[in-house]
């Protein structure tokens, strides 16, 4: 059952500036966006919406290791690559062979419910293939 809470102007423009960006961002990148709208956002403000924001399904929360969660609205299945210079995160998309799925449950009975892959290495800015 869906969270029922009061609707919030913050909030929908929290949730507004993350689906316009094709980041992937952290809470305080979007602190320092919404907050010109929001002159007396807090930064808890943004933690707390986010996570009703996921707790509707709205957004996702990514762990990449760097120490700050990043958020994405993009809620369909995909995976990601990671820079490993930089730490930025490009959305990848690719098909996962079915099978690996399978043979997973066929070794060792476990049930796949959902996948995402992270790959890691040098992005092509970092690299100078850009």
């Amino acid at each position: 059952m869906a969270e029922r809470t009061r609707t919030s102007k913050q909030r929908d423009r929290i949730l507004e500036v993350l689906r316009q960006t094709g980041s992937h961002p952290t809470a305080k990148w979007l602190y320092d966006r919404v907050r010109r709208q929001f002159p007396n956002l807090s930064l808890g403000t943004v933690y707390r919406n986010l996570a009703i924001l996921q707790r509707q399904g709205l957004v996702v929360k990514l762990g990449f290791g760097s120490g700050f969660e990043r958020y994405e609205a993009k809620i369909l299945p995909h995976h990601h690559f990671v820079c490993e210079r930089c730490g930025s995160v490009a959305d990848l998309k690719l098909a996962l062979d079915r099978s690996v799925m399978q043979k997973l449950r066929q070794t060792t009975g476990l049930r796949t419910t959902r996948y995402e892959i992270r790959l890691f290495g040098i992005c092509k800015r970092c690299s100078g293939t850009e």
